[in-house]
């Protein structure tokens, strides 16, 4: 199983939000050498969000970005107010490997289609969601959309995976939503990354365990910057698996 670590930026720094909450962010220094860090320990991908571009609906830190694809060879998946093909042409052009849609997934269903038609094995759907709805806008804004329909929608779509965050975990350090991670990744055929809540070691290889549903990485913010989790022994412990796919 794929262990993810996560950077997350916002006016340029490398942050943690509690809980999605723009107000409540706790800072880590430059991006590029937390991303940097993060490959030399081992990690074979890594997840990066766009804070800014995700609560204001356009891409904000696309030269940030850029660099960290020059900078590290291994692939890179971005998300954070990516609402045009534009958009994601811009970023497979910097080096990103998959970009990541949520909002329009929503708001703009048209577009999304077009986008997992035109850039096929590129997109991935990030379903955000607090009690099994569905959550837009940097998760400003709630919708009554069941998470799990959404997931088969973008299946039937052709998205290549799926990144499933429960909000309310995420940040907090309280444990990955297991039961939710499980009842989507039953109800679809195509990839599940599990995301929110990761604490320590233990919560890593509870997400392993669901791994013959389907569910292939687990994204690891919080916990790696406040050394919670070591990430050598975190990619140690689960290498024993099934080699997970090329998502």
């Amino acid at each position: 199983m794929l262990v993810i670590p996560a950077v997350d930026i916002k006016n340029g720094r490398c942050v943690r939000l509690y809980m999605g909450n723009k107000n409540q962010e706790t800072v880590y220094g430059d991006p590029v050498e937390m991303a940097l860090k993060w490959y030399r320990l081992g990690a074979k991908r890594l997840h990066v969000v766009d804070l800014d571009g995700a609560f204001q609906g356009k891409l904000k830190n696309l030269e940030i970005i850029r660099e960290i694809c020059r900078t590290l060879p291994i692939p890179i998946e971005v998300g954070g107010g990516i609402r045009s093909l534009r958009a994601i042409e811009t970023l497979l052009s910097a080096g990103v490997r998959w970009v990541i849609l949520g909002t329009v997934l929503v708001n703009d269903k048209q577009m999304a289609r077009e986008a997992a038609e035109k850039f096929k094995g590129h997109v991935i759907a990030g379903i955000d969601a607090k009690k099994g709805k569905v959550a837009v806008k940097g998760w400003e804004e709630g919708t009554l959309k069941d998470a799990l329909a959404l997931a088969k929608w973008c299946e039937g779509e052709g998205f290549s995976a799926i990144i499933y965050t429960d909000i309310s975990k995420d940040g907090t350090l309280s444990g990955p939503n297991l039961e939710e991670t499980a009842r989507i990744a039953k109800g679809v055929s195509i990839p599940v990354i599990a995301s929110g809540g990761v604490s320590c070691l233990a919560d890593i290889l509870k997400v392993a365990e669901l791994e013959p549903l389907g569910v292939e990485g687990v994204i690891v913010g919080k916990a790696l910057y406040d050394a919670r989790i070591d990430l050598k022994k975190a990619l140690e412990a689960t290498s024993g698996g099934r080699k997970a796919k090329e998502l």
